[in-house]
Parts: C-alpha cells; sequence; structure tokens
C-alpha cells in the first residue's frame, strides 16, 4: 500500500512542462515549473512548510500556537494547510489590493483575515507593519517571509534541485518575480553554483522599483500595478542583488494577455504572476545566445483570481 501520512507530503516535486505552442518557434525552449500544482495551489506551500518546520526545530513553537504572516494570499493558503496538519491557529494580513477570492479561501481554511490599506511600507498601516504589530502585542509567532532565511534556503535545497535534476543539468536562464525575493535568490544561488553561464533575470511589473534597483542599485519610481504577488516599493531582505544579471519590465497588460494564452493555448491554469513571467522568459528565449533552455516558475493558480475584472473580461 502506497499513500502520504499528511497533505504535506505531497508539497514540491511538481512537473515542468515544455511551452509547445506559446514559445515552440524560439531559438531555445521555455519550460515552465508547474508550481501551480502544489496542494495548496502555489509555489509559497514550500516556504510555508519550511518556515514551520524551521521554527518547530528551532523550539520557538508551542501547541497550539498562532501563527501570523502578511501575504499577498498565497503564503497564507500554505501556512494554512500546515497550520491545520500541525494544529496552529492561523492569523493573515492582507493588503486591500489582493484578491476577495484569496480572502474567501483563507477564511473557508479557518485563517482569521484581516484586510490593511494599501500603504507604502513607511506607514504604520502596511500590511507588513501591522501583522508585526501584531505579533508583539498578542505573543504570536511572526511567520516573516520576506526576511526567514528558511524562504531562500528551501528554494535553493528543494525547487533549484528539482530544476537541475528535470533540466538533466543544462538551464540557459532562469525567469522570475520577485514578491519576497526567496524563489529567484534561492534558485539562482544553486543554479549559479552549479552552471557558472547560466542567466538569472528578474520579471518585475510595470511601477514596481525593483528592475531598476537590480540594474543600478537604486529603487525606481513606486507605481501602480494591478497583478498581484510580485514587485516592490522597496526590495526585501530574502531578494538578493548579487544573485541576479538582469531585469525585464512587464506591463499589466502584457502578463495578463500571457496569462490568457496559458491557459487557452497550453491548458496551464494560472494566475496573472505566471503571465508576468513567461511574458519575459520568451523575450530573453528569442534573443537566443544561452547554453540550455530558459526555465520559469508558474506560481499560483488561476481560481483565486475569478473575481478580478482582467479576468472576468475573459467571458465578454
Amino acid at each position: 500500500m502506497s499513500f502520504a501520512r499528511s497533505i504535506l507530503q505531497s508539497i514540491g516535486r511538481t512537473p515542468l512542462v515544455a511551452l509547445t505552442r506559446i514559445g515552440g518557434e524560439l531559438p531555445v525552449p521555455v519550460f515552465v515549473k508547474c508550481e501551480h500544482m502544489n496542494p495548496g495551489g502555489s509555489i509559497k506551500d514550500r516556504i510555508a512548510l519550511a518556515i514551520v518546520d524551521d521554527a518547530e526545530q528551532r523550539g520557538v513553537l508551542g501547541p497550539g500556537a498562532t501563527l501570523v504572516e502578511a501575504t499577498a494570499g498565497n503564503t497564507g493558503v500554505g501556512l494554512a494547510l500546515v497550520a491545520a496538519a500541525r494544529g496552529y491557529k492561523l492569523v493573515c494580513v492582507l493588503p486591500e489590493k489582493m484578491s476577495v477570492d484569496k480572502r474567501v479561501a483563507l477564511a473557508s481554511l479557518g485563517a482569521k483575515v484581516v484586510v490593511t490599506p494599501n500603504a507604502p511600507p513607511s506607514s504604520p498601516d502596511n500590511f507588513r507593519n501591522v501583522a508585526r504589530r501584531m505579533a508583539d502585542e498578542h505573543g504570536w509567532f511572526l511567520t516573516d517571509q520576506f526576511n526567514n532565511p528558511a524562504n531562500v534556503r528551501i528554494h535553493e535545497e528543494t525547487t533549484a534541485a528539482e530544476i537541475l535534476e528535470q533540466t538533466r543539468g543544462r538551464v540557459g536562464a532562469f525567469i522570475a518575480g520577485a514578491g519576497t525575493g526567496g524563489t529567484i535568490s534561492g534558485v539562482g544561488r544553486r543554479l549559479k553554483a552549479a552552471l557558472p553561464g547560466v542567466r538569472i533575470v528578474l520579471a518585475d511589473p510595470v511601477g514596481s522599483a525593483l528592475a531598476d534597483w537590480v540594474e543600478t542599485g537604486q529603487l525606481g519610481p513606486d507605481g501602480s500595478y494591478a497583478v498581484e504577488g510580485i514587485g516592490a516599493s522597496e526590495a526585501p531582505a530574502n531578494l538578493h542583488r548579487e544573485v541576479i544579471d538582469a531585469a525585464e519590465r512587464i506591463t499589466d497588460d502584457e502578463s495578463f494577455a500571457m496569462t490568457k494564452r496559458l491557459v487557452q493555448e497550453e491548458g496551464l491554469l494560472v494566475g496573472g504572476s505566471a503571465g508576468t513571467n513567461v511574458a519575459a522568459a520568451l523575450r530573453v528565449a528569442a534573443r537566443g545566445n544561452l547554453d540550455g533552455p530558459v526555465v520559469t516558475v508558474l506560481p499560483d493558480s488561476w481560481d483565486r483570481y475569478r473575481t478580478k475584472e482582467w479576468m472576468q473580461d475573459w467571458a465578454r
């Protein structure tokens, strides 16, 4: 008899899929790692489990403890899975920009949901500051995905290792957006150690300050953008600039148009940041001069965006 003792054992080991219809005519192939197929529907399942495992190993989580996280939604869903399996309570703090679908999903999973204004990092109303304050006031455990080194480490140990295995050690470029920075930093560091010629490229929404920071060391203008979960007005601690070689700026229109193509032409049921990543990956692949395929990640599933206007427009 073969079975898992917990749903948490099914996190990771996601498929790597070639884009044959969208990217079939490019000089190098484009592969996408289907992180939306994790049990919680996103790449953030990996870090949720890693952060809780690390805290348990360090002895800082007691039975029935309350976890609190500032989240765009996906880390919250991952933490909700872990909390359910391990017997913890969970509070998720989201900025109001994030979709209603995510709020409903988190509440349905048993989390307490706190919604904050879309405030800059300097404001006490910023979702990260609110989560930290609540942790201090109530004695809750702040999982702290933006600063916790377990975030970067799990991508170095698992996501990158899987990519190297699945590509048989040949990767020309790796492309990813950055919310916390854990994916691009962890995967980039491991790939560069194995493949010195690999290119690590940030996919950044137009309106985010991070592309300028990658290129010049100075944060760019802080603008608005609709794509969720990636981009920022300041660089989080888990985003390691020294790992990144270049940045591609992608508009909301490009991101959502590519998401639609991924769903309708490749059958990949993904969210908006997948469109950002793939649009950037196609640009890099089109330039060629790479020693291997371009690899990117599909961070989350489409089910958390169905109330968003950009997805509802598909049916009109």
